[in-house]
């Protein structure tokens, strides 16, 4: 008889707006213990939510195929090792591998990275020392090429992605204005981040009004780091000073159901996105061989606590779905984790 039972998220339905439980399924199985030469058995701690899952949902090719329906729903993961077969694990080690939305997953060794929480906090994995600090660090330093005196502007610069490229553009010496939704994060990044100017766009009901006070506070920019799209982009895009750079790494405006005939724009981004074409798009998938060197530059930033990445933490494996929805409603800052 089985000692252990396996929680899991299937997707099952594609959304055609916004994402919800109603998409998915939760199915409770028994978990066979047997396990092949070099595998291991590994009880989520910790599970990654990111706006590009919705992305994956798209009906139409991105940069991926669509995420295929009746499967565990895909995402990054941080746990320990329960039981294994290999000398190179044993119980209790802390590992970040990629077994998606169940509280169980049998691993071959190939798929998992050892983590030292003597070393950083294991969540940091899943944050500034994982695919959100990899997005960051090589979407700004090889695609924006910050320079000392340059201005840069985020969009979405109190989110995971966002508030790591500010601080980078802060180590650059770069002039750092960071647009964000709410009085709250705006205060967030002058405050806590240090920026030099913040623009809240919910104050604002027109693409012109922003554009104007995005002109008065950047007087334009040199390099603008885009994780949002829509009509914050409209507004952004005019801006530009001579020979700048705008790095396109998401379009989360469009993600409710805008992606396969995206109504806000300028319309030609996503498909910079997803072509990394010049402006340029970005990709964290194209930089996971050069993790080693994230870690030599940002890591002991991290440690001396130059650099952090805050984190939004939702309590329980049952709140994935709703966790999932709540990246388009603004409500985390910094990185969304569900904590399981």
């Amino acid at each position: 008889m089985s000692l252990y039972t396996n929680r899991q998220w299937f997707y099952v339905k594609r959304p055609e707006g916004r994402v919800g439980a109603e998409h998915y399924e939760l199915r409770e199985t028994p978990m066979d213990e047997e396990l092949a030469i070099n595998e291991v058995l590994v009880e989520q701690r910790f599970i990654s939510v990111d706006p590009y899952m919705r992305i994956q949902q798209a009906e139409r090719n991105t940069y991926d195929l669509p995420h295929p329906l009746g499967i565990v729903q895909r995402a990054a993961t941080v746990g320990q090792v329960l039981q294994s077969n290999s000398s190179q694990f044993k119980p209790g080690d802390w590992v970040l591998g990629y077994s998606g939305w169940q509280t169980l997953a049998k691993c071959h060794i190939s798929e998992l990275q050892k983590l030292d929480p003597e070393l950083a906090p294991v969540s940091t994995a899943l944050g500034v020392l994982g695919m959100p600090g990899r997005t960051a660090w090589f979407g700004l330093m090889e695609a924006g090429r910050p320079r000392a005196g340059d201005t840069l502007l985020v969009s979405g610069a109190a989110g995971a992605v966002g508030s790591l490229v500010a601080q980078f553009g802060k180590k650059a010496g770069c002039k750092v204005i960071g647009i964000a939704g709410g009085p709250a994060k705006c205060e967030y990044l002058i405050n806590r981040l240090k920026l030099d100017g913040a623009v809240d766009y919910r104050a604002f009901s027109t693409t012109a009004a922003l554009a104007q006070e995005l002109e008065r506070v950047t007087g334009g920019w040199d390099v603008y780091f885009d994780n949002v799209g829509g009509w914050i982009t409209d507004a952004v895009m005019p801006l530009l000073k001579l020979r700048a750079r705008a790095v396109i790494c998401g379009a989360i405006a469009q993600y409710d159901g805008g992606l396969d005939q995206p109504d806000l724009g300028p319309r030609f981004l996503q498909h910079m996105l997803f072509k990394r074409a010049t402006i340029q798009g970005i990709l964290a998938r194209d930089f996971t061989h050069r993790m080693e060197e994230l870690r030599a530059a940002v890591g002991p930033w991290v440690k001396s606590g130059e650099v952090f990445l805050d984190e939004t933490i939702v309590e329980g494996f049952d709140q994935l779905p709703e966790a999932l929805n709540s990246l388009f409603e603004g409500a985390n800052t910094g990185k969304l984790l569900v904590k399981v």
